[in-house]
């Protein structure tokens, strides 16, 4: 019990501090698991509302999808099996935003609402040894050990590939391609080709993620002992999802609820218990509002 309650004074801790700061620099809105994040050394499953900070790593998993929400307004996605680390992030205060990002691994796209794109900031996304300069932008690329991919979807970019010339990009659809190491001369793509790039970074209705705001439940364990709940915790958090321990008085005993919480609709927590269906020590997920 003495775990479980360290746990949930932790969640309240957080909540807190959520709320001391009026304007944190990034939020998790949405999040198809699984994925983590890596912070100071920690390793932890990413949930929907997770505030992020300069020197954080993301990580998302086979199948996945992670959506970031910036304090500038602008938002982050990224596809499965992608790292983005952000190395430099600070909130918005004075009317100016700066954040600095690296794409490890993976798809991402980064876009801006139009309502915020006159506001002053500083945003840079480096693609391994590309880095783009953001000037109120829509944009997505893909990033591997042998290619890198930026592909400007709306605005203005200035591409500064590692020893080389920058090259501005400023029409729709244009894409920039370095290739073990080299520079390829600047192409542009067919809307069918980039409809389906960005099918690699959204997260898709029904498919199981958790968003800010779901009020659908995944009940993964209900057991009288703490031990066997903690077990069941451990194990789906290690895993790359989020589960949280409830504990509940029910009939002069307590029981152990362990769920993932924040689901947006019943299709989406029944997409999530089918995935995970299966995973040892999980008695038949249950879904409930």
């Amino acid at each position: 019990m003495k775990r479980v309650n360290a746990l949930l004074a932790g969640a309240v801790l957080a909540l807190a501090g959520a709320q001391a700061q009026a304007l944190p620099a990034a939020v998790v809105e949405g999040v198809q698991m699984p994925a983590w994040i890596e912070r100071a050394g920690r390793v932890a499953p990413l949930a929907p509302d997770m505030e992020l900070r300069a020197g954080d790593e993301l990580r998302t998993g086979g199948g996945s999808r992670l959506l970031v929400r910036l304090a500038e307004g602008s938002r982050v996605k990224l596809g499965e099996n992608a790292k983005l680390s952000l190395t430099e992030i600070e909130p918005d205060a004075g009317g100016f935003f700066k954040s600095a990002m690296k794409v490890l691994e993976g798809a991402f796209r980064f876009t801006t609402d139009a309502l915020v794109k006159a506001r002053r900031r500083e945003v840079r996304i480096t693609v391994r040894q590309v880095t783009a300069g953001i000037r109120g932008t829509d944009l997505w690329g893909r990033s591997t050990e042998a290619k890198q991919i930026i592909c400007l979807i709306e605005g203005k970019i200035e591409v500064h590939p590692e020893n080389e010339g920058a090259i501005d990009m400023d029409q729709p659809r244009q894409f920039y391609v370095r290739a073990n190491g080299t520079s390829q001369p600047i192409g542009f793509i067919s809307a069918e080709q980039l409809a389906k790039w960005a099918e690699e970074t959204e997260i898709a209705q029904g498919a199981g993620a958790a968003v800010s705001g779901g009020k659908w439940k995944l009940t993964l364990a209900s057991v009288d002992a703490q031990a066997a709940a903690l077990a069941v915790y451990d194990q789906l958090r290690a895993a790359g999802y989020a589960a949280a321990i409830l504990p509940e008085k029910s009939a002069g005993r307590i029981v152990y609820h362990v769920r993932i919480v924040s689901l947006p609709t019943r299709a989406d927590a029944e997409a999530l218990a089918a995935r995970l269906r299966g995973m040892p020590g999980l008695a038949g997920p249950k879904v409930s509002r």
